[in-house]
């Protein structure tokens, strides 16, 4: 008889305390696409089986000491989540596995990957409003062709905007795949891996949007795919 293969399990990681609720909207997204999650948090290192992909969900601002910057705005940082989660994306990136950056997540990742973030986009920011919200009232344009462009189907859509920072300089390895009408950075994805992929919106708060739950659904098919390969 042939053995049971256990779906995907992903990673979430998240700080040590708070933003639980963004984390309950990830689990959902990713148990409904057929996945198996674990919390990580600087607490919670442990996993009972080896990942098959990682979320590297939103939070507070990276620390501009990671990508060699003088702080600019009034400190809103988590040094111990920085070090904690700079790990789990080198050792995901050693691995090649499927992974997920979401917000904060997309812009450490774009830092780890030697990129630097633009500290306060309220300067940026001049056909489109500075307010924050999780309402989707900002337009993304996707670059056709992308991996980001495969999974939502759509090359514009509206996303919400919850972050003050983003992404400058990009990381080695990396592409921009979408941009908002500012010409922000929205999004990122990797030019050589199967599914490497940062946005800087919260597509677990739109899960009401069939495109932004097939992000979720991307990753943990790609994640479930390098499951089943023989191994090397």
């Amino acid at each position: 008889m042939a053995a049971t293969v256990l779906p995907p399990l992903i990673g979430v990681t998240g700080p040590r305390h708070r933003g639980l609720a963004p984390r309950v909207c990830v689990y959902w997204a990713l148990h409904w696409a057929g996945a198996r999650t674990v919390f990580l948090n600087p607490a919670l290192t442990g996993s009972p089986e080896p990942l098959d992909g990682l979320v590297v969900t939103g939070g507070h601002d990276v620390d501009p000491v990671l990508y060699a910057a003088p702080r600019e705005v009034t400190p809103n940082y988590d040094t111990e989540r920085d070090a904690f989660e700079s790990i789990l994306i080198e050792d995901a990136l050693a691995r090649d596995l499927p992974l997920l950056g979401i917000c904060r997540g997309a812009q450490l990742l774009n830092v780890r990957l030697g990129g630097s973030l633009q500290q306060d986009l309220r300067t940026r920011r001049v056909r489109t409003s500075n307010r924050r919200t999780v309402l989707p009232l900002k337009t993304l344009y996707v670059e056709p062709g992308s991996l980001l462009h495969r999974i939502m189907g759509t090359d514009r859509l509206r996303i919400n905007s919850l972050h003050n920072q983003g992404i400058a300089r990009v990381g080695s390895g990396l592409r921009v795949t979408g941009r908002d009408i500012d010409d922000i950075v929205q999004a990122v994805e990797g030019t050589s891996r199967p599914f490497l992929l940062g946005v800087q919106w919260h597509p677990e708060l739109l899960l009401f949007d069939r495109r932004q739950r097939a992000l979720f659904q991307g990753l943990v098919d790609a994640a479930g795919k390098r499951r089943c390969a023989p191994a090397r």
